[in-house]
């Protein structure tokens, strides 16, 4: 019975939105790489990212949300074709998970304050 009542409430969580994506703006999303390098990422909430690769390069392009993940679109300092999506995690500054990367490594990703 426990499990029941346990999976009817995960199935009546709605699927993430761009609302979820809130506490991004105005803060940081710090990836850090399993060399150690760090990348620094800033969603705008117009769906438009600024970022500083782990190599110190600078990127800019597109975002929004498809079936409860974000996905990114690079449109400079070259465009490049497709998006690269992952799943969107809910919460605040200071919450931490682990992603893919889009070179495919393991990534440890934290929301910090500020930018």
């Amino acid at each position: 019975m426990l499990f029941a009542t346990l999976t009817a409430a995960l199935m009546l969580q709605a699927a993430p939105t761009a609302a979820d994506l809130a506490p991004a703006f105005g803060n940081t999303l710090l990836s850090t790489y399993p060399d150690g390098r760090t990348a620094r990422m800033w969603l705008q909430p117009a769906g438009r990212f600024e970022g500083r690769g782990r190599r110190g390069g600078l990127s800019s392009g597109v975002w929004r949300v498809r079936d409860g993940q974000v996905c990114f679109s690079q449109r400079r300092p070259v465009p490049l074709p497709g998006s690269f999506c992952t799943p969107i995690v809910k919460g605040g500054v200071g919450t931490a998970w682990t992603a893919k990367a889009v070179t495919g490594e393991t990534i440890r990703v934290q929301l910090v304050a500020g930018r």
